[in-house]
């Protein structure tokens, strides 16, 4: 059988494997960083548009932690939002602003232009126009190329972790800690599977969006990462906190696309059609307000007066300057005649954000030795039941570099041992295509329904019978078909679907991100 030995593994392309991959690098280990996609900056990463947290006026550590905490619900780890506060922002002057010399909008007189979001006491958001993740993405991706010792691995999918427990050939490997030592990885054009086997491996495969309906997410937001670890064993944790972004473009012909938070922190105001604003009937920040509730109250407000969307409203605004602060947005939105400049933008909540993940400490590392988790796959701690906007970037970059920095470290003075693996038994059974987006559709309905933005006891219990089924349909089939991207997806996407659904039944408490209606 065909198998790599490397130090470390990562799978997943965004700012926090990429980060990861660069902090190996600069200590010379040996580093394969794989992803599914054709195109490695086709990731979760690419589609933040907001900006990234560094500091305002009158900034301080200790403001930017209450903030968090704040927004959080006070039911964020004080430990990480502290350690997130006070080495984030130097971190991003260090690595984004003087390595990697991303551009960043600046002033006239070259100072960087900060920006406000909601629930931030003061405008500390650093952008690129509305495009921040990209540009971030693309400086990242350019110093990986750079770099001998990390081998970029495209349309490679990760099949499961490779655990002592479950896929050692010596049996009293079940004996020991559970450990991680690599993963089975699809390689898509060969059509076969191997495992690449590691001295420590790091998932960042981003967030699970596309399990819902309505997302802000990209397809590729399936939850792989999550589904892994639940089978490996790993620890998850606040699973129930899904974040729903309030402003997501309504249209009947086009996909569910971001429509920043930055629109409201620069003077943008909810309105519904009549033009009357409403979010301050919720909240004292009128359109401010923590995300958890401005959803919410946009769910309200349609509900009520049975109306399909509600609107986003900054034609205050000189045009010249609308063009230029959101070049992307405007021209998403010309493209399905909407002039932003002229008009207010239709929107709908859509999911956004995964809160919780796989628990990390403040090096990244799980449950399983020899098993890290970075970016928004993880959870660190810093959300609690609701992300303050723009700490998604800051976290992934500082606990990607994080874990990069410490398995350099450790690797060095650490011995590794590697057990022989089963061989991976190859299946011919063809995957049909229509029962694959069936499936997704089984799913995408259930969880927007049942397990979304409002739920009850009732309609969850609903989502377990209909999920239960599928997953073993899936799983029968899974065992026999050709394996392809797409049905890796579909398994990993049902598992995640069951464990957020888990997770949601467990907590009864209404908090957040979690909204329970009875």
């Amino acid at each position: 059988m065909d198998k790599i030995k490397t130090d470390v593994l990562i799978i997943g392309t965004g700012v926090g494997g990429c980060a990861a991959a660069l902090a190996l690098a600069k200590h010379s280990v040996e580093v394969i960083l794989i992803t599914n996609a054709s195109d490695p900056s086709s990731c979760n990463t690419r589609y933040a548009q907001g900006g990234i947290i560094y500091k305002g006026p009158g900034d301080s550590a200790r403001l930017l932690a209450k903030d968090i905490e704040a927004a959080g619900r006070s039911a964020c780890d004080r430990g990480a939002v502290r350690f997130l506060a006070s080495h984030g922002p130097a971190l991003v002057k260090k690595i984004l602003i003087d390595e990697l010399k991303v551009p960043f909008d600046r002033k006239t007189n070259n100072a960087l232009d900060t920006t406000e979001e909601a629930a931030h006491s003061v405008p500390r958001i650093i952008h690129v126009a509305d495009l921040t993740g990209k540009a971030i993405e693309e400086s990242m991706l350019r110093e990986v190329s750079k770099r001998k010792t990390i081998k970029l691995v495209t349309q490679a999918t990760a099949v499961d972790f490779l655990t002592l427990s479950h896929h050692s050939t010596d049996h009293r490997d079940v004996y020991k800690p559970p450990t991680c030592v690599g993963a089975y990885v699809l390689l898509q054009t060969e059509g076969k599977v191997i495992p690449i086997l590691a001295k420590e491996t790091i998932i960042s495969t981003g967030g699970l969006g596309a399990l819902y309906l309505h997302t802000t997410n990209p397809k590729g937001a399936r939850g792989d990462g999550y589904a892994m670890a639940y089978r490996a064993g790993a620890r998850l944790v606040n699973l129930e906190y899904i974040q729903f972004h309030p402003t997501a473009l309504y249209h009947p012909e086009a996909e569910r696309f971001l429509i920043s938070e930055s629109i409201r922190g620069e003077g943008g105001v909810l309105i519904r059609k009549n033009g009357q604003p409403f979010v301050e009937k919720y909240h004292s920040l009128g359109s401010l307000a923590p995300r958890d509730v401005v959803a919410r109250a946009i769910h309200e407000e349609m509900l009520m007066y049975d109306e399909s969307c509600v609107y986003l409203d900054i034609t205050h605004k000189a045009p010249s300057w609308i063009k230029k602060r959101f070049p992307n947005i405007y021209r998403k939105c010309l493209s399905c005649d909407i002039d932003i400049t002229k008009q207010p933008i239709p929107v709908v909540p859509a999911a956004h954000y995964s809160c919780g993940g796989i628990a990390v400490n403040l090096v990244g590392q799980t449950s399983l030795q020899r098993l890290r988790a970075v970016g928004e796959v993880s959870c660190t701690g810093i959300h609690g039941a609701n992300r303050l906007a723009s700490t998604s970037l800051l976290e992934a970059l500082l606990w990607g570099t994080g874990a990069g920095n410490h398995i350099a470290r450790s690797i060095q003075s650490s011995r590794y041992s590697f057990p022989n693996i089963e061989e991976w038994r190859h299946e011919k059974e063809e995957v049909d295509p229509a029962l694959i987006l069936q499936d997704w559709l089984t799913i995408k309905y259930t969880m927007w329904n049942y397990v979304g933005l409002v739920r009850s006891s009732k309609r969850m219990k609903r989502a377990r019978q209909i999920l239960r089924e599928l997953q073993m349909e899936v799983e029968a089939f899974y065992e026999k078909a050709m394996l392809t991207d797409d049905l890796l997806g579909l398994r990993n996407g049902v598992q995640t679907a069951l464990a957020v659904l888990f997770a949601a039944l467990e907590n009864h408490e209404s908090l957040g991100c979690h909204y329970l209606k009875d």
